[in-house]
């Protein structure tokens, strides 16, 4: 009962704090004159992420590295199949004005650039400088795309942005999105953690299905598909799959070698790279995300989890 109260107070707390965050995202983007897809791309993402990251490192230092990198692989594959495919069965994504096609390709190059390092492993600190080197390079380019796409921002302002906010109250909608996020994730996962921990569930296995829900990233996804963003929706999950696989991964190698199981080899990681694949409609044919497509997505999402457990990596 008190696992049930738990988790039901984490579910308020990730929809409360996922909206301050979709607020404070879009009129920080319009403060500081640059596209809400790069705020997405970098603030919102590396925000919603950061639970990975501490997990992942915390794994590492427990002497449990195969949670850290399912906790990853799991997460990439439910950014995708699950964060965007719940609002879009709900209430649909208006992605067909999204200009993601850059960071997209920047995130199936990252992805390929993980699934290499992978097959090399363990990952090692000199995979993990690899990685973040990856970080640092994507990190250039998008700081180069802020900068040219100022004057369209204060042309054309981010829809639901209000231009008389003041710069504290935006600050604050973040700092209670990014602080609310992991705070809320962290009360769900436990509690859904400890149940399935007494059920005899492997720790590769909570990180692919329990840990790597991406419950921040869903939360915000689903605010902003409700407001209308697109933009901050879809710039949400490719930052966040960015950040999983280049920054989470690059720091918990510092700390110590993460191995990759031979199931990932075989599976996990090609359905990670298909998951992302599946996007390229949406992003160069210029698509709406609608409930056919959100029905699809969370139907794969089903069928994966039920592969997974099914085999019991």
């Amino acid at each position: 009962m008190l696992e049930a109260l738990g988790a039901l107070g984490g579910l308020i707390i990730l929809l409360l704090a996922g909206d301050a965050l979709v607020r404070g995202a879009v009129n920080l983007s319009l403060r500081l004159g640059i596209p809400a897809l790069i705020v997405s791309l970098t603030v919102v993402a590396f925000g919603t992420s950061a639970p990975e990251l501490l997990i992942a490192i915390q794994a590492v230092i427990d002497g449990v590295p195969g949670l850290a990198m399912g906790n990853v692989v799991g997460s990439n594959t439910a950014n995708v199949l699950l964060v965007l495919g719940i609002p879009a069965l709900f209430s649909g994504l208006p992605t067909s004005q999204s200009k993601t096609q850059k960071s997209y390709i920047q995130m199936i190059a990252a992805t390929l650039l993980f699934i290499a390092v992978s097959f090399f492993g363990p990952i090692t600190w000199v995979h993990a400088l690899v990685l973040l080197g990856g970080m640092a390079m994507i990190l250039t380019d998008q700081f180069r795309d802020a900068l040219s796409g100022r004057a369209a921002v204060l042309d054309e302002p981010p829809e639901g942005a209000d231009p008389t906010m003041a710069g504290w109250k935006i600050a604050t909608y973040l700092f209670a999105g990014l602080v609310g996020l992991p705070l809320g994730a962290s009360l769900l996962v436990h509690n859904a953690s400890a149940i399935a921990t007494r059920m005899g569930v492997s720790e590769t296995i909570i990180g692919l299905t329990l840990v790597g829900t991406s419950l921040p990233e869903l939360a915000t996804t689903v605010v902003a598909a409700m407001r209308k963003h697109a933009d901050v929706a879809l710039g949400n999950v490719i930052g966040s799959n960015l950040f999983n696989l280049l920054v989470v991964v690059g720091v918990a190698g510092l700390f110590g070698p993460i191995p990759v199981p031979e199931a990932f080899l075989r599976f996990d990681l090609w359905v990670m790279l298909a998951s992302s694949l599946i996007l390229a409609p949406i992003v160069f044919w210029h698509k709406d995300l609608g409930k056919r497509w959100g029905f699809a997505l969370c139907t794969l999402y089903a069928v994966y989890i039920f592969i997974v457990l099914g085999i019991g990596v």
